[in-house]
């Protein structure tokens, strides 16, 4: 693999909160957390809501300081707090959820553009930025270009103005592209159309990009390789079909067989996998995360050792690792063949056999 254009090197954030009765407590949103960006590579996080995605995007962004560890870029170290210059602020582009609350209502399209290009783009005359401007709207299939270049934000769809926001992300001429769930406020009949124009994108251009969901299957669809987050942590990543035909670990799992995919040879009932809703439980707390494994709790094959030790990291020859017990006790089988009916879950006490 090239070299990574931005990494994330065991980066965590923490957050101080306090309740109702003036104590103080901490969320541990993003532990130990490492990541590479490679150019023209999509990378997907994916995770249920809490487990730190947006987070580790803010924290790539520079939105947020990390409270340990360290973000390099082009290998350097980034400075710190308002240090972070307009190089870097150019080079990571972070494309939000919500595409109405990205621009600014009062102003036209026009305004959205061209702030951007005079801030980053120097030694430009207006005319040379009107047809910058028109060249960014036509690439993201928004033309003629010229009718919406005066158009407020709410006189476009949710798909427009999305497309909107992507243009003015590319308009700094950006090494990294950062979408947190770019397509989850878009209606589904162009989901798929925003998917395929940002592979273009980062194909055409070689960017970087981060892919943010909690859809394995658009990551499926968009991404070269998928990192799984569960409760703060990174607990699988690798290339997607091996991510996706054989998970490693049981959060994987778990979410690769409640999406439904027509090309599945075996369809399993999650409920019939992972028990009823009521079993799984909610996600853990981060203010006081289990000890050991943190899905431990929702774990259908958890050991004594999963409730008090932090699993290995076992890593295959293609990069394909994850951090699960069960591979240290030689049953990873448990997990990885989604086709075969789930075993009996372990007691509390039980190893595998």
């Amino acid at each position: 693999m090239s070299d990574a254009v931005l990494e994330a090197i065991d980066v965590s954030k923490h957050f101080t909160v306090t309740g109702a009765v003036g104590r103080s407590a901490t969320v541990r949103a993003v532990e130990g957390a490492s990541i590479r960006l490679v150019p023209g590579r999509v990378t997907a996080v994916v995770g249920e809501s809490g487990s730190g995605k947006t987070t580790l995007a803010r924290m790539l962004a520079r939105f947020y300081e990390p409270t340990s560890g360290e973000i390099l870029l082009d290998g350097r170290p980034v400075a710190t707090g308002r240090n972070v210059d307009k190089a870097y602020r150019k080079a990571v582009q972070l494309i939000f959820q919500d595409p109405f609350g990205s621009l600014n209502p009062l102003h036209r399209v026009r305004h959205n553009l061209d702030r951007a290009l005079r801030l980053h783009q120097s030694a430009t005359t207006r005319g040379e930025r009107e047809q910058q401007m028109i060249d960014l709207l036509e690439r993201v299939s928004l033309s003629p270009a010229r009718d919406f270049l005066d158009k407020f934000p709410h006189e476009l769809s949710g798909g427009q103005r999305q497309r909107v926001v992507i243009a003015r992300a590319l308009a700094v001429k950006p090494r990294v592209l950062l979408g947190d769930e770019p397509i989850s406020m878009l209606d589904v009949s162009i989901r798929l159309e925003m998917l395929n124009l940002l592979n273009r994108l980062c194909r055409e251009d070689g960017l970087a990009m981060l892919y943010i969901t909690h859809d394995i299957a658009s990551a499926r669809y968009l991404c070269d390789d998928i990192v799984v987050m569960y409760a703060g942590q990174m607990v699988e990543a690798g290339p997607k079909d091996e991510v996706i035909s054989r998970p490693q670990h049981p959060y994987t799992k778990l979410l690769v067989e409640s999406s439904p995919d027509p090309h599945r040879a075996t369809n399993l009932d999650r409920d019939e996998l992972f028990g009823t809703a009521d079993d799984l439980g909610e996600p853990p707390s981060l203010i006081e995360p289990p000890e050991g494994c943190r899905f431990h709790p929702r774990c259908p094959f958890a050991m004594e050792r999963c409730r008090t030790e932090t699993p290995p990291r076992t890593v295959q020859p293609d990069g394909h690792w994850a951090d699960c017990w069960l591979h240290e006790v030689g049953r990873s089988d448990l997990i990885a063949d989604t086709a075969m009916t789930a075993p009996t879950p372990l007691t509390s006490t039980e190893e595998p056999a």
